[in-house]
């Protein structure tokens, strides 16, 4: 697959990027040379490669997954104006 002049500046419109004939040529250029580094690639045969997110073997980080709460209940509502037992109150709104 080859881009021409054309479908560089349609893309450059695509992503509102403003390019000139001159940075327009030079990308024509430059994106041939990607998509043929990209056409290589599709030649590698990847038979029973299984996917991968890392070229070195890890184990996920995992945390506790525990509950708490916070320890800081009473500075969360000190500047409520009222609270009861570390809990806002508020007036009832449905009757």
């Amino acid at each position: 697959m080859s881009v021409d002049l054309s479908t560089v500046k349609r893309v450059a419109g695509l992503a509102r990027i403003r390019v000139d004939d001159a940075q327009a040529e030079k990308m024509t250029g430059e994106l041939n040379t990607i998509l043929g580094f990209v056409e290589q690639l599709n030649e590698v045969n990847v038979d029973g490669v299984e996917p991968m997110t890392s070229v070195v073997e890890t184990t996920m980080k995992k945390r506790a997954d525990g509950q708490s709460d916070g320890g800081y209940a009473d500075k969360i509502v000190s500047n409520a104006p009222v609270h009861e037992d570390n809990f806002f109150t508020v007036p009832k709104v449905v009757e």
